[in-house]
């Protein structure tokens, strides 16, 4: 259709015709340059095709709204269209959180796969390759998120939802699935296709190519396959989410969980270090859907058939509101939500915070002391002891983290707030090279302060591109465009000339009980850039020296032991001295003792005794009779057989050794959490967020919450070599744990090897 507006107005037409078949022959391969407009009908031809739609010769309904200014990126940018939605509604594409939805409200169909050459030619690539469709929405239409180009430069991963209802109230049960495109140079053909193996029945999405080809990505699948805990819910609003980072191997089909997030992990990159860097949802808090109204149920476990308990007690972490204990007083409530960088190896190995950074170098303004009758604690962070001086909001986070190709080491994100703003807000920098501590590592504003940006892409060329619109605020209306970004008076990125003349469509679609129609510019969201890189190297997780030297003493063969645990699923966790806590967390109990044992103190203040440390395993073992589907993680105790006996100690603990240290098998595959209780066993310090460890993995921590440089008491980081590892390869070695795989020994006997 061509709108009465042209008709009269032959120069219009002309201009817009040529605007439109420009993107027609693009998509075909033609690689034609964008058409110059004459200087005197500049004006007038912009402001009609910004209101045009114009199809020529069955052509893609796409069309330039208004023609770029020069622009210098030097590589192809791979992007993704969208049809815009009414802002950022809950669980929407682009929301924060909970944006894995395909159903038509979440997502409406109608976006495209897209690249843009140097000279400003675009092809449409999944248009060409045989997906999507103009006007009313079908069993063809798509939508379109997050590609990824293989290390090669040749080919692209990136995920789409195909199909819409074909009427009123329809059948919506498309689901993410994940795609790869070749046919990427000028002059070749598009071709797309499906992911083989990939979980079925399930939203997979954020694909990246790890350095050994394997395809790694987020999903809701359940962590463990089993379809009765679909879909697992947050621990927020229990909405569903996403379980974590899975890797896939799709000439086998090999699949593994690389971490277990209870709120979702989002964006995952590998850097140039070979690290994954990705955003968590850290919300690691009580049900606040615990009460009547939700009509809460708790489960004694996660199978299928686990009976109903009686009550719908939580035991970790302390209340969300104030509380009381008979050893130490009044306890602060507590909550937790933000965004936050992370890292591991492709492996899933090392999972921690980027750096292990955290909230005390992040939202450092005001963290309430746990323990409100203790002087010593502080609800806040001294600022001499970290070099960040941009505070990150509770509530809020960094989204979208990518690399500088010319800096490795340097990361550039999004700062936002968690609700209603697309993931949209300014663009900061991160230095998070993993040479950098928590405390030395800073974060810092890098753009103008209008507008808003999204997904922040720096170039090879050292220029950069990222999504922008003008508008304050995240509503309705506003536009969305790719934008390249030029640095103002006051040095900091602004929005320079937009990257496409505005892809323009027209659909319409059943929501599914109302019909709904969208004539406009399409948003314009994640580029990529279309160029070869050099594969990095894929960490492996090293045990360190004191570790090393316990196992050669006690005549362990690490790879035996290593084997033994992936056989059953276990991790094994070794923290050298427990007294021994951050300079910097002041937030939680810092003058620590084992009884007859180490102490590390600062100063005056209460001294507390530590006698055990209790593990915690994410259960989804939450469920609601009066909302919605699915199970909420639960931090209960941890189950497992292999540990010494721990008598006095609370469920899931073993006991601290003198010298401070703990050691423990652990469930791998599975979110974790921790802390040390007094021998009566109340909790003195809590671990505030998850981890998850892989089968195998032994994984060693020099301190509760480790030292960045310095520990409370201006020591570095402990390097004793832990008499608790030593005593649990004793118990290891002489325990019929293992079902009678693991031979009973004397200590000392001979070395335990593969085979014996």
């Amino acid at each position: 259709m061509i709108h009465s507006a042209l008709s009269s107005r032959r120069a219009g037409l002309r201009a817009g015709t040529c605007l439109a078949a420009t993107l027609f022959l693009a998509a075909c391969g033609a690689g034609l340059q964008p058409p110059q407009a004459d200087a005197g009908q500049v004006e007038e031809d912009e402001a009609l095709a910004a209101s045009a739609l114009v199809a020529v010769a069955g052509a893609p309904r796409a069309m330039a709204a208004a023609a770029p200014k020069a622009v210098t990126v030097q590589n192809p940018i791979l992007f993704v269209t969208q049809v815009p939605l009414a802002g950022d509604p809950f669980g929407s594409r682009v929301s924060s959180f909970a944006n894995h939805f395909p159903d038509i409200k979440a997502v409406p169909r109608g976006g495209d796969l897209m690249i843009r050459y140097p000279d400003g030619t675009l092809r449409n690539l999944t248009r060409e390759a045989g997906y999507g469709m103009d006007g009313q929405q079908g069993a063809n239409a798509i939508a379109v998120r997050e590609p990824t180009v293989h290390w090669s430069g040749s080919k692209a991963v990136f995920s789409m939802v195909v199909g819409a209802p074909e009427r009123q109230h329809g059948a919506d049960n498309a689901k993410w699935q994940l795609y790869e495109v070749t046919g990427l140079g000028r002059g070749e053909t598009a071709r797309i296709t499906k992911v083989p193996r990939q979980p079925t029945g399930y939203n997979n999405i954020s694909p990246v190519y790890a350095s050994d080809d394997r395809i790694l990505f987020t999903s809701d699948r359940p962590r463990n396959g089993q379809a009765h805990l679909y879909p697992q819910l947050d621990e927020y609003e229990s909405t569903e989410t996403v379980t974590g980072i899975f890797s896939l191997d799709p000439s086998s089909g090999e699949l593994r969980v690389l971490n277990h997030s209870p709120s979702g992990a989002f964006s995952p990159t590998i850097d140039s270090h070979g690290r994954v860097v990705f955003t968590r949802w850290d919300h690691l808090q009580r049900d606040q859907q615990n009460y009547s109204a939700f009509r809460p149920v708790t489960y004694a476990n996660e199978a299928s058939n686990a009976p109903r308990l009686a009550n719908n007690d939580e035991s970790f972490p302390e209340p969300r509101e104030r509380s009381s204990t008979d050893a130490y007083g009044q306890v602060n409530g507590f909550t937790y939500n933000l965004f936050t960088p992370w890292q591991m190896n492709q492996d899933g190995t090392d999972e921690l915070s980027l750096n292990h950074i955290g909230r005390h170098e992040l939202s450092f303004n005001y963290l309430p002391r746990t323990f409100t009758g203790d002087g010593a604690l502080a609800d806040t962070v001294n600022a001499s002891l970290i070099a960040n001086r941009t505070e990150i909001d509770i509530d809020s986070g960094l989204f979208n983290l990518r690399e500088d190709p010319r800096n490795p080491g340097i990361f550039y994100a999004v700062h936002a707030n968690e609700f209603g703003e697309g993931a949209s807000g300014r663009i900061v920098r991160v230095t998070g090279a993993p040479t950098l501590t928590a405390d030395q590592m800073t974060i810092t504003p890098v753009s103008a302060g209008s507008g808003r940006f999204r997904n922040p892409l720096p170039l090879s060329s050292g220029h950069f591109v990222a999504a922008y619109t003008p508008s304050a605020r995240f509503q309705s209306g506003i536009e969305l465009r790719l934008h390249q970004l030029q640095t103002d008076a006051s040095g900091r990125l602004a929005a320079g000339d937009p990257l496409t003349p505005g892809i323009r469509k027209s659909v319409s679609w059943w929501d599914p009980a109302s019909r709904r129609t969208y004539d406009g510019l399409l948003w314009e969201l994640e580029p990529v850039e279309v160029v070869a890189r050099p594969r990095p190297p894929a960490p492996t997780a090293q045990l360190d020296a004191p570790e090393r030297a316990v196992l050669a003493e006690e005549l362990v063969n690490e790879a035996a032991l290593r084997q033994w645990m992936k056989a059953r699923g276990l991790a094994l966790v070794v923290v050298r001295n427990q007294t021994s806590r951050d300079r910097a967390d002041r937030q939680q109990p810092f003058n620590l003792q084992v009884p007859g044992g180490v102490k590390t103190t600062n100063g005056n203040g209460r001294l507390y005794s530590i006698s055990h440390f209790q593990v915690f395993q994410g259960n989804q073992v939450r469920a609601y009779d009066n909302f919605r589907r699915g199970r909420r993680v639960l931090a209960q105790p941890m189950s497992v057989q292999g540990n010494p006996a721990n008598p006095g100690g609370p469920a899931g603990s073993v006991a601290i050794a003198r010298d401070g240290s703990s050691a423990a098998f652990v469930p791998a595959s599975q979110a974790l959490t921790w802390q040390t209780t007094d021998p009566d066993g109340e909790a003195v310090v809590r671990e505030r967020v998850w981890v998850t460890m892989q089968p195998g993995e032994i994984r060693t921590c020099t301190g509760c919450h480790g030292e960045n440089t310095y520990n409370q008491a201006g020591a570095a980081a402990s390097r004793n070599k832990p008499e608790a590892l030593r005593a649990l390869l004793r118990h290891w070695k002489q325990d019929d744990a293992g079902g009678g795989s693991v031979p009973r020994r004397r200590n000392g006997s001979s070395p335990l090897s593969p085979g014996t």
